[in-house]
């Protein structure tokens, strides 16, 4: 590595200097904040039948855009809702949650009724297409319980 350094710091052309050091900032920055996000967390992980919704009158209430909790859902957030017995394993409000098959972390910004046990909902914006292609499937999902120091 300190080779390469010192050979774009010897060539002439200042700006793809700056460029190739821009570069490599990002990457690695990029790669610590993601790996310090992971460590203030303990995860665990559990296994439970998926679903998706959508913020549709028909599909929740008269107010769609407004989750159990009070928060607000806009189309392309990342957001699901929990059955409540989940929220006693740890899936509180504002919990990470990886979710197998799909990228990214998610948020738990929503509740569902009580009569569903071990299931998450979620949130696909008003794509119904989305959501009826996802379907209801069992899956693994794993969870950040914030570390206490």
């Amino acid at each position: 590595m300190k080779l390469f350094f010192l050979h774009i710091f010897n060539k002439k052309d200042k700006d793809l200097r700056i460029l190739i050091i821009i570069v490599v900032l990002i990457v690695f920055s990029c790669q610590s904040s993601e790996k310090r996000f992971e460590e203030q967390y303990i995860w665990d992980s559990v296994n439970v039948t998926a679903t998706a919704y959508n913020s549709l009158a028909y599909q929740t209430n008269s107010n769609p855009n407004i989750t159990a909790f009070g928060d607000s859902l806009k189309p392309g957030m990342n957001y699901i809702a929990v059955s409540r017995n989940l929220l006693y394993k740890g899936l509180k409000h504002n919990t990470p949650v990886k979710i197998e098959g799909l990228k990214g972390i998610y948020w738990v910004k929503d509740k569902m009724h009580s009569k569903w046990v071990n299931r998450i909902d979620i949130y696909m914006g008003i794509d119904v297409k989305a959501a009826k292609n996802w379907g209801k499937k069992r899956v693994c999902i794993e969870f950040g319980i914030p570390k206490t120091d």
